[in-house]
């Protein structure tokens, strides 16, 4: 398996380089495991889970040796459009941190890869770094279930611990 480690890794590198070449362009772990499968001969009936990620582990620690930005941001999960855990792990070895929003990390990084590897399609002024349309569907879902949540719970006063109502008013009011 170490062996076909090394080949995958340098066909997924290839593979990501293309995939950087498009601007806001991302591939998911089950479309990345079958071009490299598919383009190196050699495949596994392994779950996907189990060996995708040291293989992104290589590419990223061959990405820090380059001096380039990480080409794994650009895998994300096709269920939810995120990066996976490994990413953050790949960050902390290649930054010496782990960031505080993983997502934006990834999403800054993508950028990075997209103005690093040359995408024609980028814009003239550079380009944003953006989230995955799945990343940021979550995010509002949240948020609009975070607000509703502080409406019906609404908030206590820090001095009498009563529930404020909707305009803040609470038991020290009166």
């Amino acid at each position: 398996m170490a062996d076909n480690q090394e080949i995958w890794a340098a066909e997924a590198r290839r593979a990501l380089i293309d995939v950087a070449g498009s601007y806001r362009s991302t591939t998911t772990y089950p479309e990345l495991a079958e071009t490299i499968q598919s383009a190196s001969g050699v495949r596994t009936s392994n779950l996907l889970q189990n060996w995708i990620g040291k293989t992104l582990a290589k590419v990223a620690l061959e990405c820090s040796r380059r001096g380039e930005p990480l080409l794994s941001a650009l895998c994300v999960s096709s269920v939810d459009g995120r990066v996976g855990d490994g990413y953050a792990k790949a960050v902390e070895s290649t930054y010496g941190e782990l960031p505080a929003d993983v997502e934006w990390h990834a999403a800054e990084e993508r950028l990075r890869c997209y103005r690093h590897f040359g995408a024609p399609d980028l814009p003239a002024d550079g380009g944003i770094a953006t989230l995955t349309q799945s990343v940021v569907a979550m995010r509002a879902k949240a948020q609009k279930r975070d607000r509703s949540r502080r409406r019906e719970h609404g908030q206590a006063c820090t001095e009498c611990y009563q529930v404020r109502s909707l305009a803040g008013v609470c038991g020290c009011s009166w």
